[in-house]
């Protein structure tokens, strides 16, 4: 049979008789299922061609009804159901687009192989082939009669290429009727000069060029360019204009955006071989690579690898070379073709002695065939050069690698003109405006745009896809929805001309996921468990399969894991996908206890560390896996809510285990609603575990309630040997010190509590009125905490007899016991107590007359309310604002700000009471 959808839809039988396809529902269905001919359709793609951004309900039973209509009128099994689609059972020749696009390659090849004659009689049969418009029965079809009109008027272009090189063709008018239609086209303009200059009529190509350039600097604004400037200069010395340099590459319908320092470093690679493209699906590698051919200003031939990998999962290096001969439009023809050829040697006979550059695009899924194949072609002709773009390198010696990241994000709380200069969100403002006509980026939308580009990972391709979606929703709408729903779920719908693997989001991650072994996709679902990032250690003994470091090695090479020597980490994009696949092969729960008992063991192994000379580098450690801490306490709470008890155990054991970590990073901010949640699990002290609830309480501030206060406070009177020294030390700075329990008897023989008790005891004796006795114990805290070298006692030491010096008026000590007391607890990144620090080192620069100084110093304290969360720690900085605003009459601002400490004292957390 035969089909023609270039023009109004044609169908013939076998025997030449014209069948008649009735209702355009049909038809339409019938041309998208040729233009993917022996390929299966999915039903929503036929909705959506259908229907466009709104189909009706019941849209897959009205497919399926115009399926049968079909099967009517074609044979039956010619349309043939495949699970989630349709396929039409026909050969791809058998179709006039298909034809077409392969004999217009097979033009070019001729062309730039100097064969004219046989390219002009190859192009004439293409452009024979239209009859009309394309697609006329398809409705939403814009992109792909963009796509086919332009490869019709560059087929047109390659014709007249042909026939200037024909004694006997005169395509002057062809050329005339052509500029007409297309009067910016300067490949065309250039052309016409060419053969009005061959017939003897400069003085017409000569106005042709006026023209040429008056036109364009009224519509554009532009001269013209090197190559019709060249033809003009042709033409004034009476010389034979040479044919212009032809690229294979296809006209790109897009801008390109936020790629310039990977287009200079390819630039700068040019004189390499070989150079591979390498990231993760939807980073953009194919458009990098053809901006970076397209500049290169040599012969470009542009090769698909994914077609083949479609066919087959093992393909061989002369399937390779057949989709590049079919790329140069080469096909085995005459009676050579009778015997067995090698199209490995076809190929390099094709090339050798040409200065071409090859664009190996998708190479991913054939990397070993496409490896051996470059290998050789490479060894064999010296004029070639060969861009690849791949998930994974094709590793041969002499390849140079050029990975490709995602676009740059805009950091946390950037203002909004830093934002809108960040690449990813100037590819979405400017995708936004194609769909959205006006669209702009500014103050009032800004931040909504850097959601969404930071919730997409910086990908171009999800970046585009979601600004597609502005035809239905608005900027915040999707931010919302990519919050609520999920980003496969959003971006489900993409262009309809693009291949399948990148027409959504779903699709360019399981492209990835096809490459993968058995064991890499157990690895790769079970990494899913970790939040953010993850060692070594912790994938190997959290996610239990056998060569873990070298399976991790393979899926950094195939893109799906980055790192950065020490640590591993997915994009949430295909984390997210493979946690869905973790859950289809229902590890979800065991990975997720698996998960959770490493990190409360390291939580636990780290935890006496943090109390001594190593503190630092164990706070670094536990930084480091602060994501994965969180995420096995909030996954452990659920499980406990849910009436899990082991969950529940490792919750309270992980709120305990981490008290520490987080008092001294300034962090314990970020806890509040957890333990509160815990609190709900375990409203009363569970035995053997009377320490974790106390730890619950102490961190649920403001969230728990009187009930709990009081009995925590009865449980801390009633303990005995403490398991975990931090306990005591967190409850005496949320509510004092324990009312009915020694705290040395507590302490046991733990040095660094023994010491903490004498702090406690000094600063209750500053308190009371004992200076003396409190400067001596403070003192004696110091030399403590100095020998364990523990940074955070030691700072509270220093701090405090800072503020007795000071007192004194010992303002020179004073002052260098503050500086040094900040630079220990900014070390530890304890902003809370720098925030305390600087609120009494401003106090006394007030009573020494530093006025501007200790300004300062207020103000910066009122910052850690920002980092932390904890909004009653710029409080007091509020308060001593105030107080030198009123002193200097400026009572307005006094007002001001004594709202701010009332606001921040509100909202924070001070002692029992809540």
């Amino acid at each position: 049979m035969w089909f023609g959808i270039l023009g109004p839809l044609e169908v013939r039988s076998p025997a030449g008789e014209v069948i008649a396809v009735p209702g355009p529902k049909p038809r339409a269905l019938l041309v998208m299922l040729l233009l993917e001919a022996g390929r299966v359709v999915t039903v929503e793609r036929l909705i959506d061609g259908q229907y466009g951004d709104a189909p009706p309900s019941g849209a897959a039973n009205a497919v399926q009804a115009q399926v049968s209509r079909l099967r009517r009128v074609l044979p039956a099994e010619l349309v043939e159901f495949h699970g989630s689609g349709y396929r039409l059972a026909a050969d791809p020749e058998d179709v006039d687009v298909h034809r077409f696009e392969r004999l217009t390659r097979e033009g070019r090849l001729l062309l730039s192989s100097g064969h004219h004659a046989a390219a002009a009689a190859t192009l004439r049969g293409a452009l024979g082939l239209w009859r009309g418009p394309a697609l006329g029965d398809l409705p939403f079809a814009g992109a792909q009669v963009a796509r086919l009109e332009e490869l019709r008027l560059t087929a047109a272009e390659d014709l007249a290429e042909a026939e200037l090189a024909l004694p006997e063709a005169d395509p002057v008018a062809e050329l005339r009727r052509l500029t007409a239609a297309n009067p910016l086209r300067e490949r065309l303009r250039g052309q016409l000069m060419r053969a009005l200059s061959a017939a003897g009529r400069q003085a017409e190509a000569l106005e042709v060029f006026e023209e040429t350039r008056r036109l364009l600097a009224e519509e554009l604004g532009a001269d013209p360019s090197p190559e019709l400037a060249e033809v003009h200069l042709a033409v004034l010395r009476a010389e034979r204009p040479a044919p212009a340099r032809r690229s294979g590459l296809t006209a790109q319908l897009t801008s390109f955006l936020g790629r310039e320092e990977e287009l200079e470093r390819l630039a700068a690679l040019r004189g390499n071989r070989l150079v591979t493209i390498v990231g993760p699906g939807g980073t953009g590698k194919t458009r990098l690579a053809v901006e970076a051919a397209g500049r290169t200003g040599c012969e470009v031939c542009f090769v698909d690898l994914s077609p083949p990998a479609d066919r087959a999962r093992a393909v061989t290096a002369p399937q390779v070379a057949q989709a590049v001969l079919g790329a140069l439009g080469l096909r085995e023809t005459g009676l050579h073709s009778l015997r067995a050829p090698d199209p490995v040697a076809h190929l390099t006979s094709a090339l050798a002695g040409q200065e071409t550059r090859l664009v190996l695009d998708n190479c991913e899924h054939v990397v070993e065939a496409a490896a051996t194949l470059v290998r050789e072609l490479l060894g064999a002709c010296p004029g070639l050069s060969v861009l690849a773009t791949s998930r994974e390198p094709l590793g041969i010696t002499g390849e140079t690698l050029v990975p490709l990241a995602p676009l740059a994000v805009p950091p946390p709380d950037a203002p909004p003109a830093q934002a809108m200069a960040c690449p990813a969100v100037r590819l979405f403002a400017d995708r936004a405006a194609a769909v959205r006509p006006g669209f702009e980026t500014g103050e009032d939308n800004v931040a909504a745009v850097t959601r969404i580009c930071v919730a997409l990972d910086g990908l171009p391709l999800a970046i585009e896809l979601a600004a597609a979606r502005l035809r239905s929703f608005t900027v915040e709408e999707i931010a919302v929805r990519l919050a609520e729903h999920g980003r496969f779920r959003l971006l489900s719908r993409g262009d309809r001309t693009a291949a399948a693997r990148h027409r959504t989001l779903h699709a360019v991650v399981e492209w990835s996921w096809d490459l993968l072994t058995p064991e890499e996709r157990v690895l790769a679902r079970r990494f899913a468990v970790f939040s953010v990032s993850a060692s070594l250690a912790s994938v190997e003994e959290v996610c239990d399969v056998e060569d873990a470091a070298g399976l991790l090695a393979d899926l950094v090479d195939r893109s799906l894991v980055e790192t950065d020597g020490d640590r591993y980490r997915m994009l949430d994009t295909i984390r997210l996908f493979c946690a869905e696949r973790l859950a289809e092969a229902g590890e979800r729960e065991r990975m997720d206890r698996a998960h959770a008992r490493h990190f409360l063991a390291l939580a636990r192994r780290a935890d006496p560390h943090l109390r001594g000379a190593e503190q630092l580098t164990w706070l670094a450690v536990l930084s480091a896996d602060h994501g994965n801490l969180m995420a096995a306490l909030r996954g452990s709470v659920a499980g406990a809510r849910a009436g899990d008890e082991e969950a529940g155990r490792t919750a309270l054991w992980l709120v305990t285990a981490l008290a520490a970590y987080w008092w001294l990073s300034g962090r314990r901010g970020q806890v509040g609603e957890i333990a509160a949640r815990l609190l709900e699990t375990f409203p009363e002290p569970v035995e053997g575990f009377e320490e974790e609830y106390v730890m619950c309480v102490v961190h649920a501030v403001p969230r728990a309630l009187p009930e709990h206060w009081r009995r925590a406070e009865e449980t801390v009177a009633g303990l005995g040997r403490l398991r975990h020294p931090f306990t005591v030390a967190l409850w005496g700075m949320s509510a004092g010190p324990p009312r009915k329990t020694e705290l040395r008897t507590l302490a046991g023989s733990d040095t660094w509590l023994r010491t903490l008790e004498t702090l406690s005891v000094s600063l209750l004796a500053l308190l009371g009125g004992e200076p003396a006795r409190a400067e001596r114990g403070l003192r004696e805290a110091l030399a403590g905490f100095d020998a364990l070298g523990e940074r955070w006692g030691t700072a509270q030491a220093l701090d405090w007899l800072a503020a007795i010096a000071s007192r004194r008026g010992e303002w020179t000590r004073a002052a260098e016991l503050w500086e040094r007391a900040l630079g220990l607890f900014e070390q530890l990144g304890a902003a809370e107590e720098t925030a305390d620090v600087l609120v009494r080192r401003a106090e006394g620069l007030v009573r020494q007359g530093e006025v501007a100084a200790a300004v300062a110093d207020y103000r910066r304290a009122a910052e850690p309310a920002r980092t932390t969360g904890r909004p009653g720690a710029a409080a007091p900085a509020h308060l001593g604002l105030a107080e030198l605003a009123r002193h200097d009459g400026d009572l307005a601002e006094a007002a001001r700000l004594l709202d701010l400490a009332s606001e921040a004292a509100r909202d924070g957390d001070f002692g029992i009471e809540g």
